[in-house]
């Protein structure tokens, strides 16, 4: 149990020259995306293989010296999802990629024992194999701050985490600042919200400073629900401890004495990581009764949500960690107001606190330096859809959507071409080729009608039907709405219905000008920011994709064949030779003929399965 700065810095001076100490770790990739590959697995086999070779294995951060070890550990998301099960090699800086169990064997002893690189596991492109992780294009092309120890460290350790510095932040906010110098500091940085508009996040901290109640609290959105977003998993899983430290931090600086962390039930690795973070950080004196022998006491406790996206609005969330059904409320008051048990609330997401402890330690004019003037900082962002390399990545505010999708992003799958991005999930909007150049910051976004949201970017191709994405996001939102008001409740039911009749080929003159005007009524009058920006993706296709709109409502064609019930069948006469095999195999007998014959389809009864097309051995039977 530490009971002063100074134990802490012998205990991270210790553990830093542990960390020295070992000469050779090899670090498996334990993200969600990982172990559904196989990579626990991976790790067992490693252990036993080590163990077997003779070669003294540390699972966990030895405290005295230890040269002949390896270190094997379970890291945090690497990012590179495309490409898992991930393992790096250090102090190599190695990664091998795609990594399977009968690997291991080889792994241990060319790379392990002989010290030789492996080329078949490495990441290669076009004849390019790259030996260093750093030296991929996916990599090369990142700033990771925030992410910096995601794939690095021990996700599990603390004694890892203090070994590269960890908790030093906490330990200058608690004798060296103020907390009214740490606001300011946080203010001056312009760190901003990352979990949704953009909000600053230094302004919000004052407010709840400035409150006279007796108990504040500090509350972590961990819900994160948008459709391809898990920035903030990964960081829950990968880098725990930052994001207590920046909970903790917040909690000297407006004098809270209690933090929750709201986290969706659908991510137990994290919340797995988070338990035991907290207990480790319970243990060493660092969380709990006054800290490090200083008045600061600061106690964090875990909820679990049940996955309501709605939950992710901040009234709701607090009203679901109070045990109550979670349906945001009429404002004001605001949270820094009254909050979580009706008293003021510090409330960010987890990116937002992760920030936290590196403006303190590196300061306000290294944290401006990166990204623009009113948007400063890095910005995660899950990289998904029709894209070369998934993945998650972190790029400097400003960035450009072209340098993420074709220098990050490796640019579009099997050669196809770049068609929109859905950023912000279903509270964002579409961005197109000609947003390709815009800088991707909390600003430059306003103008074509977009937002960064919590940081989902899915990216699609010239084969993707954008009335059919829509009505995706329109059908996930109508089903995550709380019903508590009637614009969203009811409006986001007609959008739907008006959508779903579109892409069925029954959509009607005026269908277009309805979801406008639908989305209006949404927009101005729900009650929360989930509801008022769940029409945004509807609007933001018929600003760039009109004419997609149109082709399915008046010719009732979908421009890239992807809508089925829009899909025609037709038999070539020319080609058809009357052998009867797609007319015996149409489930719906949709087809007729004479043996010898050309055969039809009947368009009313087809249902468009395309069994007919796999029977035709003289491919006389066509989509259109």
């Amino acid at each position: 149990m530490l009971t002063s700065r100074e134990e802490l810095r012998e205990l991270r001076s210790k553990y830093s020259s542990s960390l020295k100490e070992e000469k050779q770790k090899i670090l498996v990739c334990a993200g969600t995306g990982c172990i559904s590959s196989g990579s626990l697995e991976i790790f067992a086999e490693l252990q036993k293989i080590l163990e077997r070779e003779g070669i003294n294995c540390s699972v966990e951060l030895q405290e005295e010296p230890h040269e002949n070890s390896v270190g094997l550990k379970k890291s945090g998301c690497h990012g590179f999802c495309e490409m898992g099960p991930l393992l790096r090699i250090e102090p190599q800086g190695y990664l091998y990629v795609m990594v399977k169990l009968e690997d291991c064997e080889e792994i241990i002893k060319k790379t392990i024992i002989a010290g030789e690189h492996i080329a078949r596991l490495a990441y290669s492109k076009d004849g390019i194999v790259y030996k260093k992780q750093e030296e991929i294009p996916f990599y090369k092309k990142q700033t990771r701050h925030v992410l910096e120890h995601c794939g690095h460290i021990d996700a599990t350790s603390i004694k890892e985490y203090l070994g590269i510095g960890g908790y030093s932040a906490l330990e200058k906010a608690l004798f060296d600042m103020s907390g009214e110098e740490i606001v300011n500091m946080i203010s001056d940085a312009g760190l901003r919200g990352r979990g949704g508009g953009g909000f600053p996040t230094g302004r919000k901290w004052s407010q709840v400073r400035k409150q006279t109640a007796a108990a504040k609290y500090i509350v972590c959105n961990g819900d994160e629900g948008d459709p391809g977003a898990f920035m903030d998993r990964s960081i829950m899983e990968g880098d725990p401890h930052r994001m207590l430290e920046g909970m903790m931090i917040a909690g000297i600086a407006c004098g809270a004495a209690n933090g929750y962390i709201y986290v969706r039930a659908e991510y137990p690795m994290a919340v797995s990581r988070l338990r035991g973070a907290i207990t480790q950080a319970e243990s060493m004196g660092l969380l709990g009764d006054n800290i490090l022998g200083s008045n600061f006491s600061f106690h964090l406790h875990i909820n679990r949500g049940a996955g309501a996206f709605v939950c992710g609005e901040g009234s709701a969330l607090t009203a679901s960690i109070e045990g109550k059904r979670g349906m945001p409320r009429v404002k004001p008051p605001r949270t820094v107001e009254h909050g979580l048990f009706d008293k003021p609330t510090v409330l960010n997401n987890v990116e937002t606190f992760a920030n936290v402890p590196l403006i303190i330690n590196k300061g306000v004019e290294w944290y401006r330096s990166l990204g623009p003037i009113k948007s400063p900082g890095t910005k995660a962002f899950a990289l998904t859809g029709n894209i070369e390399n998934t993945g998650l990545i972190e790029v400097p505010m400003g960035t450009t959507l072209r340098e993420v999708v074709f220098e990050v992003g490796g640019g579009m799958r099997d050669g196809a071409d770049f068609k929109a991005v859905q950023i912000g999930g279903p509270s964002g909007g579409c961005l197109t080729q000609k947003d390709l150049d815009i800088p991707l910051d909390f600003d430059s976004l306003v103008q074509p009608g977009a937002m960064i949201g919590s940081g989902g970017l899915v990216v699609m191709d010239s084969n993707t039907c954008m009335v059919e994405v829509a009505r995706f996001f329109m059908n996930f939102t109508q089903n995550e709405s709380c019903g508590k008001c009637v614009p969203c409740r009811g409006g986001t039911k007609q959008m739907l219905s008006v959508l779903e009749r579109i892409v069925a080929g029954e959509g009607r003159d005026g269908d277009i000008e309805l979801l406008m005007e639908l989305a209006d009524m949404v927009s101005s009058t729900a009650l929360c920011g989930l509801g008022k920006t769940a029409a945004f993706p509807v609007m933001s296709t018929i600003k760039n994709f009109k004419e997609e709109y149109e082709a399915h409502i008046y010719k009732k064609y979908c421009p890239v064949g992807s809508c089925q019930k829009l899909k025609k069948m037709t038999i070539d006469a020319d080609l058809c030779r009357g052998c009867s095999k797609c007319s015996k195999i149409c489930p719906v007998t949709a087809i007729s003929g004479k043996i010898k014959e050309p055969f039809v389809i009947n368009p009313e009864t087809c249902i468009k399965c395309g069994a007919c097309i796999s029977a035709c051995p003289f491919h006389a039977i066509k989509e259109a």
